[in-house]
């Protein structure tokens, strides 16, 4: 055969396999697969819904106190360990209190020297008083002379300012006796409440420096109750309020769901890395002691909730009427604030309705719808109608993935 007529041959059959894969893939697209609905759909179904304010807090004890040392010495006996149980009054540590008991020891021994000083300025200030009244009786008898009158009333108020001297001195030692008791007991360090040793920060034999500042020695928690702080953009602390429901989970057991109520937020931010966070604050019953100081919990503060609700997935919902207009909710909105929008609802024979909704709450994923559909309803997710009726009789392609 001649070499053009080979040619033309091959490029014949190239033309018609290549029209014969063009065939079949426009019937693949168009075809019918049995009666199924190609279309990305979704069902309206009943559940809840939450629109939540997401933040990252730190668990602390709700009441716990940090126990120091009011005397200088060396830590002479660690009583307790991380993690013990005490009670109010218990013996946590000892300081070395041999100054402190010589001191004490000395002041009452001087305490005692002016009692008995005392003693002897009241026996004198009575000579003194029998020898004015003396002096006074010889005077009316005509046998002295009121010269010795005068200096027996003198002597009689020396007397006495000797001993208001005195008693002056055994306040003022007896003050000093009760400082150096006082120091000798802090010597002893006893627990101010009832709760759990979570910290130590001394160590047995360690010399306590109290007088420039209070060494810390350890802390006592009560961690019956615990209190998570939670850091709060400023984007989103607007939509906070005291009383609001909120729960959390924890990095080691994030199935289990904690919750409580906003009970304060703090109205002084902390500015990280040019983020103003603030503070909000509640408190959580710690049964089973599972909850631990300084563990990381995951915050969600409930703004709005609906319970066993219509809800729709927010990808098939149109807000606006314009060809620009937003797909999805933004923001969340509570009941009490609906919302229009659009669907498109896949009827029963393969047809699409255009249908308007009034939704309530949403969230990133689904949304409660109010009115305008019913449970068991499909929906069709992600398709544009421009330029299309919304009357509902116009017939779709089975293939539109």
């Amino acid at each position: 055969m001649p070499a053009p007529m080979l040619f033309r041959k091959r490029a014949w059959l190239v033309t018609a396999l290549c029209m014969i894969l063009a065939v079949l893939a426009l019937w693949w697209i168009l075809r019918d697969d049995g009666g199924r609905d190609p279309l990305a759909t979704a069902t309206v179904s009943r559940g809840n819904v939450e629109a939540l304010v997401t933040a990252t807090g730190v668990l602390q004890p709700r009441n716990f106190v940090d126990v120091g040392a009011q005397v200088s010495g060396q830590l002479k006996t660690l009583h307790v360990n991380v993690g013990d149980q005490v009670q109010a009054g218990d013996l946590l540590a000892e300081i070395d209190a041999t100054v402190y008991l010589a001191r004490v020891d000395g002041t009452r021994a001087q305490l005692r020297n002016q009692q008995a000083q005392l003693k002897e300025r009241e026996a004198q200030l009575t000579l003194a008083e029998i020898q004015l009244r003396r002096q006074q009786d010889l005077v009316r008898q005509a046998a002295g002379t009121r010269e010795q009158v005068e200096v027996a009333e003198a002597n009689l108020r020396s007397a006495e300012a000797q001993v208001e001297a005195l008693e002056a001195q055994l306040e003022q030692t007896q003050s000093t006796l009760r400082a150096e008791e006082a120091n000798l007991q802090y010597a002893r360090i006893f627990a101010p409440m009832d709760g759990t040793v979570v910290s130590i920060d001394a160590r047995q034999g360690q010399t306590l420096n109290a007088a420039q500042q209070t060494p810390l020695l350890m802390r006592i928690a009560d961690l019956a109750t615990m209190t998570v702080q939670a850091q709060v953009s400023e984007a989103d602390i607007g939509r906070l309020e005291p009383g609001m429901p909120v729960y959390f989970n924890t990095m080691g057991s994030q199935s289990r769901r904690w919750e409580g109520e906003l009970s304060r937020i703090e109205p002084t931010p902390e500015v990280e890395n040019n983020v103003v966070l603030y503070s909000a604050l509640f408190d959580v019953p710690n049964e089973g002691g599972r909850l631990l100081p300084q563990m990381t919990a995951q915050v969600f503060f409930i703004t709005a909730q609906a319970k066993d609700a219509l809800i729709l997935p927010v990808a098939a919902l149109r807000f606006g009427g314009s060809e620009g207009a937003p797909r999805q909710a933004r923001g969340n909105r509570t009941a009490g604030n609906p919302r229009t929008a659009q669907v498109q609802v896949l009827t029963a024979n393969g047809q699409r309705e255009e249908r308007e909704v009034q939704v309530g709450v949403t969230d990133r994923v689904h949304a409660e719808i109010l009115s305008g559909l019913t449970e068991g309803e499909e929906v069709i997710i992600g398709l544009r109608t421009t330029g299309q009726s919304s009357g509902g009789d116009q017939r779709i392609p089975r293939r539109l993935r």
